[in-house]
């Protein structure tokens, strides 16, 4: 796969924050990018489409054929959580992905799903993310294709400007990740990209990058 060019990727969730830094290096690469949001397009690119649109709208999604790579990225944080990141990227998947034309899915998860560590629809949504892409992988395993859940931990991205920009608690959300610091959505974006194109191999998986807090056990002992 890392050899081809010009693919068809489909990307939910495209105007703003990791969405849309995963289209601009696709595009950046040579490939042929979908985008699919509820806001208007914020990409202008000769190989970009925008499709203008609810994802939890079903009855509404657009026409798209022989997608390549779908990367399941739209989300939201504490509104609807289940219906937007679980149930609406199972509708999308099963629409877009599970098809002979196939290589890779993506799903964007959440290191949540492995901590419990938020909102309690937002984990349970992200946990279902992580069993949906097994369950996918198998599925698409007979078109030689991959499916893999990123599961980022925190990202430099608008949703989190209201912890990012509180001097109290962006230092104690520091205090629980090792490396100090969260990651740009143009990180995610190479980690998205590998998954899918560089990689052919890996699958079924759930691949966690967040800065090592998930592995912080603030082990105490007396001096």
């Amino acid at each position: 796969m890392s050899a081809l060019k010009g693919m068809h990727i489909l990307i939910t969730g495209t105007s703003q924050g990791i969405g849309k830094a995963v289209a601009e290096l696709f595009l950046q690469h040579g490939h042929y990018v979908s985008g699919l949001d509820k806001q208007g397009p914020s990409i202008v690119h000769e190989r970009y489409t925008h499709h203008t649109c609810d994802i939890t709208d079903y009855d509404r999604l657009p026409q798209i054929n022989d997608v390549q790579i779908l990367i399941n990225n739209a989300g939201v944080q504490n509104q609807n959580d289940i219906d937007v990141n679980l149930k609406a990227l199972i509708r999308i998947t099963e629409r877009y992905g599970i098809q002979p034309a196939i290589r890779a899915i993506l799903n964007i998860g959440s290191a949540s799903a492995h901590t419990g560590s938020e909102f309690p629809e937002y984990c349970a949504s992200k946990g279902g993310v992580v069993a949906y892409t097994k369950n996918v992988a198998l599925r698409v395993a007979p078109f030689g294709a991959t499916c893999n859940s990123l599961d980022p931990g925190g990202v430099l991205t608008p949703l989190n400007d209201c912890v990012i920009q509180d001097p109290a608690c962006w230092a104690a959300i520091m205090e629980e990740t090792p490396l100090k610091k969260w990651a740009t959505p143009e990180e995610i974006a190479q980690w998205a990209y590998f998954l899918t194109v560089v990689n052919t191999f890996c699958t079924g998986q759930s691949i966690v990058v967040d800065g090592g807090e998930s592995i912080n056990s603030r082990f105490i002992w007396k001096d």
